[in-house]
């Protein structure tokens, strides 16, 4: 499974360190379909919670990342993200990108 138990503050930060891994694990020789699974079936698999998360289907918890090219054919192409969709609400690239404007903002504030 795709994750971490590294300190924060090491070279780890939530959501990009996830896209380096992915490809850590396609250079280490899993797929790219593999690799994906490490973070989405994977982990419902483990968690017993298949009936309602791992895939996309009618009925499941849809938090979605949706990506301008196929991460199938290069993992880095999850990096390539248009839009996510996160318990039902549809977020933009703009939107996202304002988000995280307004983090680095927060961030240097707090210095």
């Amino acid at each position: 499974m795709a994750g971490t138990d590294t300190a924060a503050g090491v070279h780890v930060f939530p959501g990009f360190s996830l896209h380096e891994e992915l490809g850590f694990f396609v250079k280490a020789g899993f797929t790219p379909l593999e690799a994906l699974q490490t973070a989405t079936l994977n982990p419902a698999q483990f968690l017993g919670r298949l009936a309602d998360m791992g895939t996309v289907a009618k009925g499941k918890l849809a938090d979605l990342v949706l990506l301008e090219a196929n991460p199938l054919d290069d993992i880095h192409n999850t990096l390539k993200i248009n839009a996510v969709v996160l318990n039902g609400r549809f977020f933009s690239r703009k939107e996202l990108d304002d988000l995280l404007h307004a983090v680095e903002l927060a961030a240097g504030a707090s210095k």
